[in-house]
């Protein structure tokens, strides 16, 4: 089997995949340490066999529904290659905006929380783009935060805390510069939990109460008692949920609220900034 009959192969494997030929092709370049345009440029080399049987069984995970970054062990964010393991949400593109917005109000020398960090995904990137910078990866998870601590040693990342423990209650009043979090926040019964990726990731990472927002509800408090005055808090939620996240800004005093779509157009963060005391 040469790399191109090997692509072939997987492509009409996964036929039931919504992306077969790039599922394919990553799980080869993981299997050859190779990048996308080797696969094209060489397409006629042999593969050896145990590079065939690794790509067939790592097919078939695929083919199961495991989610190719948990097959590969990695995933890439922002401009870093992050461990992912099922203890972590798979980092997704969309929350990208999250770092955006995030790096649109770090300035030098901040004291920033991320809530939830999982593999390290939103503190990495601003770490990463920020040096100066103190940041706080916080996650209830032990697992998970085992996880965002190699991934910060792999990416060489030495201005990154790790905290175990629940959202801000570890955190004193009025000692942070900048919240942001990409917390739980599907409805527990959602469909969708049933299908795709999801179906492999943590459940408590991923959902929230009847309505999704009971982990928001929290942070939006907490938030505006430990950040500074003028601090700002940066929170991603579900596509139908902005309304409902303005709504609990406003009534938790922040100020200079504002909404954020996401690269579908879909309505996926609220930021605001604490200017009064409460």
């Amino acid at each position: 089997m040469n790399i191109s009959q090997a692509l072939i192969y997987g492509r009409n494997t996964l036929i039931k995949s919504e992306s077969p030929e790039i599922d394919a092709q990553v799980l080869l370049c993981h299997i050859l340490s190779c990048q996308t345009t080797f696969l094209h440029s060489w397409a006629e080399k042999q593969l050896n066999q145990q590079q065939q049987d690794t790509f067939k069984q790592l097919i078939k995970q695929r083919q199961r529904g495991q989610p190719i970054a948990h097959i590969t062990g990695q995933q890439g964010f922002w401009t870093l290659d992050l461990n992912v393991t099922a203890d972590t949400l798979i980092p997704r593109p969309d929350t990208e905006l999250l770092v955006e917005l995030a790096l649109s109000k770090l300035t030098d020398k901040m004291i920033v929380a991320d809530l939830g960090t999982g593999s390290g995904a939103i503190a990495l990137a601003l770490a990463h783009e920020q040096p100066t910078a103190q940041i706080l990866a916080m996650d209830q998870s032990s697992s998970a935060l085992i996880v965002a601590k190699k991934n910060a040693v792999q990416n060489q990342l030495n201005n990154v805390s790790f905290w175990q423990g629940k959202w801000l209650d570890a955190i004193t009043e009025h000692a942070l510069d900048l919240v942001v979090s990409n917390p739980p926040y599907i409805e527990e019964d959602d469909p969708h939990l049933l299908q795709g990726d999801v179906r492999f990731e943590p459940l408590a990472a991923l959902t929230s109460g009847d309505d999704g927002l009971d982990d928001i509800r929290i942070i939006v408090r907490q938030a505006q008692h430990c950040l500074k005055s003028s601090g700002w808090f940066l929170v991603e939620h579900g596509y139908d949920q902005a309304q409902q996240v303005l709504a609990l800004f406003r009534n938790a005093g922040f100020t200079n609220i504002s909404t954020h779509q996401d690269f579908g157009g879909n309505d996926r963060v609220v930021m605001g900034q604490k200017t009064n005391e409460r």
